[in-house]
């Protein structure tokens, strides 16, 4: 015979213990999405800055040998964040001397703040293409 008393559904209790864990687990994946949202502007801002150090390197590869020089500027990026660029241009000897000399490093840093102050730096060197010619 049947027993009355007998559930074959769930108690409120359950329900109750089972929606709690249900509420940790979604407040624990709303934290996750902050933080991936905020480490991917902030991978977004870095390949930015990276890029506009690139570009000025790419700049100085075809500006005529004699007019390289180091400066700043300040650039814009697509989310309003302002890059401060800076490049040096330092001369390296060569052995033996020669009149002109043939080589430079470059080194071009970019600042900028996301809540953060931050920096990166890139290093490189430029060959003078035309060595005999002076200039």
């Amino acid at each position: 015979m049947n027993n009355p008393f007998k559930s074959n559904g769930f108690t409120l209790i359950e329900v109750l213990i089972s929606l709690v864990i249900l509420a940790i687990s979604l407040l624990a994946l709303a934290g996750l999405m902050t933080t991936t949202t905020r480490n991917t502007a902030s991978g977004g801002n870095l390949t930015e800055a990276a890029t506009f150090a690139q570009d000025k390197l790419e700049e100085l590869r075809v500006t005529q040998w004699g007019n390289i020089n180091g400066g700043a500027d300040v650039r814009t990026g697509a989310t309003g964040i302002n890059y401060a660029r800076t490049w040096t241009v330092a001369t390296n000897a060569i052995v033996p001397p020669t009149p002109e000399p043939e080589l430079r490093t470059v080194t071009i840093t970019i600042n900028w703040n996301d809540g953060i102050n931050r920096s990166i730096s890139l290093f490189s060197t430029i060959l003078n293409p035309n060595p005999n010619d002076g200039v």
